[in-house]
């Protein structure tokens, strides 16, 4: 607040001493104090850096949305596998009534509960329980994989921007070429095909804005896809990028520990292991416990003891597993998956070993060039300045001026460039070493 209060308060003394109506003064002081304002609302919505795109990512993006309902969903799939079966309810009539000792039996009522051999139901929860976790860690890795696209995203943006404000600067050295070359050229000191030259060149620089330009659009309507963004939706570039040096083994440590596509595939295993002791659970005998209840009618014929008496009958239920082929290929199955999943995980090992190793060359070559660059555009701005201490001595060899100023854009261009890569290679191993944001 200090800092407005300084903004405001100074023009505004010079302002009424120029002015004849404090009316005037409070109007064009509340028109001011508004707009500056609503500009410092505006810049503080607008402005957002690559980690507030990034959690705006997390909770807007439909695919990691989809990945975290199919994880809900296979959590509501233990409660469905740890249950007993439904118990089972029968009722019979007897059109002709059975006679008995007590009475006609005229109708039979029969409740069971069947139970898998012990430990069956545990099997299956282990069964879905891993699932589970695996489902989770497929989540965290499409959130990892969605930061790493919005990285992906967002440094191309970062370039496009950087490259127009260098060739922007380069337009304007171009310019105040132009007003010196003019100024001489009506001395009579310099010449026509010089101002020429940098006709040219300004026009090819403006031409190389004008596509910088058009190719942002088509950046960010990927950059918005990504955050679930409506295409009219401007993206603001704040961060200043830099090349660091990055400790050799850059977490490489947590390469194979941490990454969460191999720890799905070992969840998926131990989930294979489960499923291979359920088969062999199902392969013994279900039982099951019941009671029946007969309705008898009452005699009349005679008189007996217990005459009508309803019956109850206990029951003990035992399934025969007597087909074995199918509990036998069941396990089977189950054993395969694990192999299976064996040689996928030693797979997913050795491309998570190559992307590292690419990635981290072109880390190094990126941080390598951008000390290059570097280099290059201090030598190339003193021969700059020699250069044209020269020709404003001699009025001769502007083109060379001219040359050496177009190759300074080249190393910053290239420059740029080399920082793009630098932070997409190190993005790609904060993705693959598991990184959290």
């Amino acid at each position: 607040h200090g800092g407005c209060c300084l903004f405001l308060n100074t023009p505004f003394v010079l302002y009424e001493r120029r002015t004849k109506t404090n009316k005037s003064i409070n109007m064009e002081r509340l028109l001011t104090i508004a707009i500056l304002v609503l500009s410092l609302f505006q810049i503080k919505i607008q402005a957002q850096s690559l980690d507030d795109y990034l959690k705006e990512a997390a909770e807007n993006n439909q695919g990691l949305k989809a990945t975290f309902i199919e994880f809900e969903a296979a959590i509501q799939r233990i409660q469905q596998v740890k249950a007993l079966p439904d118990p089972t309810l029968s009722f019979g009539y007897f059109i002709s009534p059975i006679e008995t000792r007590v009475g006609p039996q005229k109708a039979k009522i029969t409740l069971s509960q069947m139970f898998p051999w012990f430990g069956t139901l545990a099997a299956r929860e282990d069964v879905a329980a891993h699932s589970a976790e695996a489902k989770y860690h497929e989540f965290l890795e499409v959130k990892n994989k969605l930061y790493f696209d919005v990285k992906a995203a967002y440094y191309p943006l970062y370039e496009v921007h950087e490259l127009i404000r260098w060739q922007q600067r380069n337009l304007d050295i171009l310019n105040t070429y132009k007003i010196l070359l003019t100024t001489a050229f009506s001395n009579g000191r310099g010449t026509m095909v010089d101002i020429i030259r940098v006709d040219i060149t300004i026009e090819n620089t403006k031409t190389d804005i004008q596509l910088l330009t058009d190719q942002i659009k088509p950046l960010e309507i990927v950059f918005h896809k990504l955050l679930n963004r409506t295409d009219s939706s401007h993206v603001v570039i704040t961060d200043s990028l830099i090349t660091l040096p990055i400790e050799s083994e850059y977490r490489k440590d947590s390469l194979l520990a941490h990454n969460h596509m191999l720890q799905a595939i070992e969840m998926k295993i131990q989930s294979a292991i489960a499923r291979e002791e359920v088969a062999k659970k199902e392969g013994l005998p279900n039982f099951g416990i019941g009671i029946d209840y007969a309705i008898v009618g009452k005699r009349s014929d005679m008189t007996i003891p217990d005459n009508g008496k309803d019956a109850f009958m206990p029951l003990v239920t035992l399934s025969l597993p007597i087909f074995r082929g199918k509990y036998k290929a069941s396990v089977k199955e189950a054993q395969l998956i694990q192999t299976a999943l064996a040689y996928r995980k030693k797979d997913m090992e050795n491309t998570l070993l190559s992307s590292y190793e690419i990635a981290w060359y072109e880390l190094e070559k990126s941080r390598q060039l951008s000390e290059l660059y570097n280099r290059q555009i201090t030598s190339t701005q003193q021969a700059i300045n020699l250069l044209f201490i020269a020709y404003s001595n001699s009025g001769n060899e502007f083109e060379e001026v001219l040359r050496m100023q177009q190759q300074l854009l080249k190393y910053e261009i290239a420059k740029v460039s080399t920082v793009k890569n630098f932070h997409t290679a190190l993005a790609k191993l904060d993705y693959i070493t598991t990184k959290s944001q």
